[in-house]
């Protein structure tokens, strides 16, 4: 059995836990996450590791960009990323990677892309098991009606990170 590489990052009042797996990203996610848990299980099983508690140079410098980010000073990351989930949920977070710094998308907008404007329950529900949170940008979805809504990290991270990137677009 291999391993998951995990180290830990905090940001203000947020933490997150950070995984790699062969040199690639595999896992961001909020250690107060609702769907958290359920998240390291499935990359478990997935990848038939387990997690080891290592910081290795692909969490350094998902780290430093991190703090590129939160500071205003970066918009893109390129941190080598391991998406892992089936077919249908990794298209629905290609597609997040698209939408740009700074702007937002709806569900069903996200769903067009995607090629099936009905699919916006499938697409919400793969956004809220997206292991890579910040990097593929979940927050960046809103509601048809411009509200924000549903955010596995919680509202106000939610809210904090759509703040920041309207600040510094």
């Amino acid at each position: 059995m291999e391993n998951i590489n995990i180290s830990y990052y905090k940001k203000d009042a947020f933490e997150y836990i950070l995984g790699s797996f062969q040199g690639k990203l595999c896992l961001i996610s909020s250690i107060n996450g609702k769907n958290t848990k359920k998240v390291k299980d499935k990359l478990q099983i997935k990848l038939n590791a387990k997690f080891i508690q290592r910081e290795d140079e692909i969490l350094k410098e998902t780290k430093k960009q991190l703090d590129s980010y939160f500071k205003g000073e970066r918009k893109d990351f390129d941190i080598p990323l391991l998406l892992t989930g089936t077919e249908f949920q990794k298209k629905a977070w290609e597609i997040l990677l698209k939408i740009p710094y700074g702007k937002t998308a709806t569900y069903k907008e996200q769903a067009r892309l995607m090629g099936n404007e009905k699919a916006v329950r499938a697409v919400a529900n793969a956004n809220g098991t997206n292991p890579i949170a910040i990097i593929v940008p979940c927050h960046r979805i809103i509601g048809s009606d411009g509200s924000l809504t549903g955010y596995a990290g919680g509202m106000e991270l939610k809210k904090r990170l759509l703040e920041l990137e309207s600040e510094n677009e």
